[in-house]
């Protein structure tokens, strides 16, 4: 996957992350752990692209020499 794709699913975890804390304030207490736990899993995702994103972005193709 590329740098642009991973960037594209990052934005749309994040979007999605912040619909799901949105909805977490508006829904009854019996349907809360259901929505928590679908934030925890979007969150997960979110962190995940995060790192993926992180480590293309500091590898180089290129030893680097100093």
């Amino acid at each position: 996957m590329s740098l642009r794709d991973l960037a594209r699913e990052l934005y749309r975890a994040q979007q999605q992350v912040e619909r799901l804390e949105k909805l977490l304030l508006s829904v009854t207490p019996e349907e809360e752990p259901a929505i928590q736990r679908e934030l925890e899993d979007a969150r997960d995702e979110r962190r995940q692209l995060q790192k993926m994103i992180d480590g293309r972005k500091d590898s180089s193709p290129l030893p680097r020499r100093f």
